[in-house]
C-alpha cells in the first residue's frame, strides 16, 4: 500500500482557494478584465488598427499620419471619424481594421447627431457626456487607471509596512517603542488637509495622489507584520537560527518573514478595494487626476451634475460596485484559503 502524497503549504491553500467557487470564478472574471482594460487602445481607440491605403498600409495607432496621406486637403492629423477620411480609406479596393469601438477616452464627435449628453445610440453604445466624449470609452480606460493605480499604492504601502512592521516586531524594546511613538504622530497628520494644500500649490497628478497615499497608507499593514514578528520572533526556529549564528537580516528574510505573510496576503484584496475608493472618491471631489484623464470618479461628478443623463452615473456605479465584489470575494477566498485550521 503505498503513502500518501504530503502536499506542500502553498499546494494546500491553493486547494482550499480552488474549493470556494465564488472567489475562483470571481478571480479569473477580474483578471480577464484587467487584461482587457490593457488593450484598450485595441478595443476602444477613434483611430484604426491597420490601414490599407492604394497598396501601402498605414499602422495609425502606432503613428500620426496628416489627412494628405489619405487624399485630404490639409497637413494637420487625419481625423478618421471624418466621413469624408473613413469613405477615402474603405472605398476602391482600400480597407481599415477598426476596434470594436470607435472612439478613445478623449475623442469628442463632432459628427454627431445629437447634442452632449447624448443617450444611447448605435454609434455611442452607452451615450457621451457633457462634452461629447464616449461614456464606453472612458469607463475602459478609468477602469483600467483604477486598477493600475491600486496596483501601484498596494505594492508601495505593503513594502513600507512590511519593512516598519518587521523591524518593530523583531527587535522590539526600545526599537519597537521609538517607532510606534514616530508612527503615532505621523498618523496624525491630517491627509486631507495636506491633499487640499498640494493641489492648490501643483496641478492635480496622479502621482503626487500616488506619493501622498502612499506616505499614509502603509502604517494599518505594518501593524499586522510588527503582531506576527512578535509572534514568530520567540518560536524555537528563530531561536535555533540565532544559535547558529545567523544575522538578523538573514533570520528576517529566510525564517520570519516568510511565515509573516499570511495576513498580510490575505489583506492585499482589501488594500485594492480601498484604493479604488480612494482614488474614485478624490477625483468625484476635484481632487485627484487631471480632468481630462479619464476616471470613475470624475465619471460619477459628471452624473451627478446631469441627473438626467443616467447613462453617465447608472454604468459608471455598475462597474466600481462591481469592481469591489470582485475583489471582495477574492479577499474573503484568500483569507479561507491561509487558514491553516480548516485542513
Amino acid at each position: 500500500m503505498s503513502a500518501p502524497v504530503s502536499l506542500s503549504p502553498s499546494r494546500r491553500a491553493w486547494l482550499r482557494f480552488r474549493a470556494n467557487r465564488r472567489g475562483l470564478v470571481s478571480l479569473w472574471v477580474f483578471l480577464a478584465l484587467f487584461v482587457a482594460s490593457l488593450g484598450a487602445e485595441l478595443l476602444s481607440n477613434d483611430r484604426p488598427i491597420v490601414v490599407s491605403y492604394e497598396g501601402s498600409l498605414y499602422w495609425p495607432l502606432a503613428r500620426t499620419y496628416p489627412e494628405t496621406a489619405f487624399g485630404g486637403d490639409f497637413r494637420t492629423p487625419a481625423d478618421y471619424l471624418d466621413p469624408f477620411i473613413r469613405q477615402r480609406i474603405t472605398s476602391g479596393g482600400n480597407w481599415a481594421l477598426y476596434p470594436p469601438n470607435n472612439y478613445s477616452f478623449d475623442t469628442i464627435n463632432y459628427f454627431a447627431p445629437s447634442p452632449d449628453p447624448a443617450p444611447p445610440s448605435s454609434a455611442n453604445l452607452l451615450g457621451t457626456d457633457d462634452r461629447g466624449r464616449d461614456v464606453l470609452a472612458r469607463l475602459l480606460y478609468g477602469f483600467r487607471l483604477s486598477v493600475l493605480f491600486a496596483l501601484g499604492l498596494t505594492a508601495v504601502g505593503t513594502a513600507i509596512g512590511i519593512l516598519a512592521g518587521a523591524v518593530q516586531g523583531y527587535f522590539g524594546g526600545r526599537t519597537d517603542l521609538a517607532l510606534q511613538r514616530l508612527i503615532e504622530v505621523w498618523g496624525s497628520i491630517p491627509e486631507l488637509y495636506l491633499l487640499l494644500i498640494l493641489a492648490s500649490i501643483f496641478e492635480p497628478s496622479i502621482w503626487i495622489l500616488l506619493a501622498i497615499l502612499s506616505a499614509f497608507g502603509w502604517m494599518g499593514l505594518s501593524d499586522y507584520v510588527r503582531a506576527e514578528f512578535l509572534r514568530n520572533r520567540g518560536l524555537e526556529y528563530v531561536t535555533a537560527a540565532r544559535a547558529l549564528g545567523l544575522p538578523d537580516r538573514t533570520i528576517i528574510r529566510r525564517h520570519v518573514l516568510p511565515n509573516s505573510l499570511t495576513p498580510v496576503i490575505a489583506f492585499l484584496p482589501f488594500r485594492m478595494s480601498a484604493a479604488i475608493v480612494a482614488l474614485t472618491s478624490l477625483d468625484f471631489l476635484g481632487l485627484g487626476v487631471p480632468p481630462s484623464t479619464p476616471s470613475l470618479g470624475e465619471l460619477l461628478s459628471q452624473g451627478k451634475a446631469n441627473l438626467d443623463a443616467w447613462w453617465i452615473s447608472l454604468p459608471t456605479f455598475a462597474v466600481l460596485v462591481g469592481t469591489l465584489m470582485l475583489l471582495i470575494f477574492i479577499g474573503e477566498a484568500l483569507r479561507d484559503a491561509l487558514d491553516t485550521r480548516k485542513g
